[in-house]
C-alpha cells in the first residue's frame, strides 16, 4: 500500500502527517509541486512481459506525460529479487542529491521509497505497483529500493543522458528510516 509520511527535517522521530489514502498523498504532494498518480495497464502484466510490451500497456499515460512535460526518452528497468549487485546498487541512491531534470518513475511491479527534502520537511513516499511519482528538477531527495529489492519501473527523461545526480553533500539521508 502506498504511503506518505511527513517529518520536520530536524526531527526524524516526529511524524507530522501520515496517510495511505491515495487522494491524500496526491494532494499533500501536489502542494509542494510533486506529481503522484496511479495508472492502470491496458492489459495484464506479469513476470514474463517484455519491456516493449510494458511500454505498450502504458502507452496512453506515457504519451500524455511526454506531451505535457516534454519528456524525450522512456525506458523500463527491472531488478529481480536476489540480484547479487543489489547492495551496491542500493547505496548508489541513498545520499541526498538533485537532478537538473524531473525524476519520473512509474512502478509496474514492486516498490521503492522516495524521500524528498522540501523546505524544512522530509516527505517519505512509499511507491507501490501502479504509482507514478514525478520529483521536480533540483528537488533534494534520496531513494531506497530495500535490502532485497524486486521491482520493474518505467523511467521518463528530458535528456538523452538519463539519470545524472549532483550530491548536496548533506548527511540528512542517514537520519531518516530506510525501506527496511
Amino acid at each position: 500500500m502506498s504511503q506518505l509520511t511527513i517529518y520536520h527535517d530536524q526531527h526524524p522521530d516526529n511524524i507530522e502527517f501520515h496517510s495511505d489514502a491515495h487522494n491524500q498523498i496526491a494532494a499533500q504532494l501536489a502542494e509542494v509541486g510533486v506529481r503522484f498518480e496511479q495508472w492502470q495497464a491496458a492489459y495484464e502484466i506479469n513476470q514474463t512481459t517484455s519491456h516493449d510490451d510494458i511500454l505498450d500497456a502504458y502507452e496512453q499515460d506515457i504519451n500524455r506525460l511526454k506531451t505535457q512535460d516534454g519528456y524525450q526518452t522512456v525506458d523500463v528497468i527491472s531488478l529481480p529479487k536476489g540480484h547479487p549487485d543489489a547492495p551496491v546498487m542500493r547505496q548508489k541512491f541513498l545520499f541526498e542529491h538533485t537532478h537538473s531534470e524531473d525524476e519520473v518513475r512509474f512502478f509496474v511491479q514492486g516498490q521503492g521509497l522516495f524521500c524528498l527534502h522540501i523546505g524544512e520537511r522530509v516527505y517519505r513516499v512509499l511507491c507501490q505497483q501502479g504509482d507514478l511519482i514525478s520529483v521536480p528538477a533540483m528537488t533534494p531527495h534520496w531513494f531506497d529500493m530495500g535490502s532485497d529489492p524486486q521491482f520493474t519501473a518505467i523511467r521518463l527523461f528530458n535528456n538523452e543522458q538519463g539519470w545524472v545526480a549532483q550530491s548536496t553533500d548533506s548527511p540528512i539521508a542517514e537520519r531518516f528510516p530506510l525501506l527496511d
